[in-house]
């Protein structure tokens, strides 16, 4: 060992791993509702009465577990967003916005695409998406059992 700092080395590397994993008995109800109904469901906790989106099997504030399901509207509010500007592996070309979006009727946010709005000019973009903005789903024709079935969240 030498006494000078010495530099960390960068190794350049690529994993491609094909893997499948089973979605759950909440979250396959849930896809399967984007799929055959054009509904988006969540849960009600039989204990706090919060409505959650995504469905989860169980409540991670009360640790009650979930059996009642609800549809909540594909419309809601914009909770929070960033704007990409930059690329990155696997997702879409930029720019792109992902937002938080609290749908009526669910007490929590949906990570989804923000679009319907020219992110190309970032102080226009900055203008046209704000915090508090109401947001409808638009839906793909083609739905496959996925959240992308919901191609992305456009101003209301």
């Amino acid at each position: 060992m030498t006494s000078e700092q010495e530099q960390p080395l960068t190794i350049d590397a690529r994993w491609d791993i094909p893997y499948r994993h089973t979605a759950g008995q909440a979250a396959s109800r849930f896809f399967r509702e984007l799929k055959e109904s054009k509904r988006i469901m969540g849960v009600r906790c039989p204990s706090c009465q919060r409505v959650l989106v995504p469905p989860r099997s169980f409540c991670e504030r009360c640790f009650e577990p979930i059996d009642e399901w609800v549809e909540v509207k594909d419309s809601g509010t914009l909770t929070t967003f960033t704007i990409t500007y930059a690329q990155f592996t696997s997702l879409p070309p930029p720019p792109y916005c992902v937002g938080i979006i609290k749908l009526d009727g669910a007490d929590t946010g949906l990570m989804h695409y923000v679009g319907g709005v020219d992110l190309q000019d970032l102080e226009a973009a900055r203008k046209a998406i704000s915090v508090g903005m109401r947001l409808q789903a638009v839906w793909r024709d083609d739905r496959e059992g996925k959240i992308s079935d919901i191609e992305y969240f456009r101003p209301a």
